[in-house]
Parts: C-alpha cells; structure tokens; sequence
C-alpha cells in the first residue's frame, strides 16, 4: 500500500511516513490477522506493527522484524523484542534488510517441509 495515493496523503496529513500508514491500512482491512509480517527496510513500519500489536490487539502469526539502517532500525528491533503478545524474529543492531527477511522465511520453511516429510503418513 506504500504508494496508494490514499496513504501518501494520510502520512502528509498526519506528518507520519507512509511505511506507517501502509500498516495502518492493512490492519484496517484485515491483512495482519494471523499473517507473516515481515519487514526489511522500513523501521517506521515495524514500530508502527509493535503499536498495533500492543494498543489494537492485533495479532500477526509471526513478525519478523530485521530492518536496516542508521535511523531507528536498532531502536525498532528493541521494541519487537518486548513484545510477547505474538511470536516474533529479529536480529539486534543496525544491520539488517529484505534479503534477511527472506532467508529467514526460506529457513522456516525449509524446517516445515522436513517437519511435514517426517510425519507419519496416515
């Protein structure tokens, strides 16, 4: 939703980023619910989920939050790790970024397949 023209004017109007407001929106509609949340490059939008999660009972599946940069990627990444409300991943520092969100994701993955082979067939 990050360029939806909608929430390009509500992140000028409420002088937040549109990162934000792309959350907002996909909480409003249901997205978020029982979903894999993952986000690499926005830690605006992470804080924003935390938000969400803590003050409107949202509850993602997992959130895995690895979000890269010098500007409160450290600082949203902390904030995930208060929270126990939902299971969440995350790494600690400025580092981070899609493709870390994505081998996290292939890894789960990667663990449900073998999981679902092991199983007894039946």
């Amino acid at each position: 939703f990050i360029s939806d023209p909608d929430v390009i004017d509500a992140a000028r109007r409420d002088d937040t980023t549109r990162a934000v407001q792309a959350m907002r929106k996909a909480h409003r509609r249901g997205l978020l619910e029982g979903a894999i949340v993952g986000i690499g490059n926005a830690p605006t939008a992470l804080i924003e989920v935390v938000r969400l999660i803590r003050e409107e009972g949202c509850r993602p599946a997992l959130v895995i939050g690895m979000p890269v940069g010098f500007v409160s990627a450290a600082e949203s990444k902390a904030l995930l790790g208060g929270v126990d409300a939902v299971p969440w991943i995350t790494i600690r520092g400025r580092k981070g970024g899609s493709t870390l969100v994505v081998a996290a994701l292939h890894a789960l993955l990667g663990l449900a397949e073998t999981r679902q082979r092991q199983a007894p067939q039946g």
